[in-house]
């Protein structure tokens, strides 16, 4: 979205009209609000997964809300699938792309001492190979939207890569690396236009988090009481951090990594 005098009201400034987006790992949790959060605000969406009837089921509910999202089938790990998602991209969003969010990712608990060479292949080429490629990808055409910092790229990465959880470790370890490339492609592509944020949830009330209370309520029990809000966050409370990091009302910000965990980084 080129900076025009319209983005100088208040309207431009909190809207993301005539935006197009892609977000990967859109069908379901965190991916899913943010889909729907960016097209909410007006973007034309384009979103993948790896399960093709989850994915459909999501496109028809969009469809029934009158959100402007599109879908493809893509394995993120898989370097020629990121290829061909990126084609895809360029068809159906006319060679343009405003925004970027790299949330698609691979969640493992296991200890240390208990990981192969598969899984800690599988956790890095998921969740942060695929994000530096795509990046790279997708950068010829966040610069033909770049004018005035409008192009956007965000990373969700996690409290994790601050904090030390146990059975987390290669997990972890890829979500400290996004925080730092974060910093370092800011640094980068600030010259460009590009501006590149990140956001850090903590624990949200996904899948995920239903399906380690199950497995070890302990622990979780453990973690909560170390949050000052007493409480998981939603994913549209992190949707609509992505969302403003996006906005022309964000034009100034670039290389930071704001934590949406209820103050459990500040405990």
């Amino acid at each position: 979205m080129a900076a025009t005098a319209a983005c100088r009201t208040v309207e431009g400034r909190w809207s993301l009209a005539g935006s197009t987006a892609l977000v990967t790992g859109g069908s379901k949790g965190i991916g899913h609000a943010i889909v729907e959060e960016l097209a909410g605000l007006g973007a034309r969406v384009h979103t993948c997964s790896r399960n093709a009837a989850e994915l459909e089921e999501c496109r028809r509910q969009w469809e029934g809300k009158n959100l402007r999202v599109t879908v493809s089938v893509c394995d993120v790990s898989v370097r020629a699938e990121r290829e061909k998602l990126m084609d895809t991209v360029k068809r159906t969003l006319g060679g343009k792309l405003d925004i970027l969010v790299n949330n698609a990712g691979q969640s493992m608990v296991k200890a240390a001492t208990e990981c192969t060479g598969e899984d800690y292949a599988l956790v890095m080429a998921t969740n942060i190979e695929s994000c530096f490629h795509l990046e790279q990808l997708a950068h010829p055409l966040l610069l033909r939207s770049a004018g005035g910092g409008a192009s956007s790229v965000v990373h969700i990465s996690s409290i994790a890569g601050f904090v030390g959880f146990p059975g987390l470790a290669v997990y972890s370890m890829t979500k400290g690396a996004m925080n730092q490339l974060t910093r370092s492609l800011a640094a980068e592509w600030a010259g460009d236009g590009i501006r590149v944020n990140c956001v850090a949830p903590g624990g949200i009330n996904t899948d995920v988090a239903k399906d380690m209370i199950t497995r070890d309520p302990e622990i979780v029990k453990s973690q909560a009481t170390q949050l000052p809000m007493q409480r998981l966050g939603e994913t549209e409370e992190v949707a609509s951090v992505v969302a403003f990091l996006c906005m022309p009302a964000a034009s100034y910000i670039t290389g930071q990594v704001i934590c949406v965990d209820g103050g459990r980084t500040i405990a």
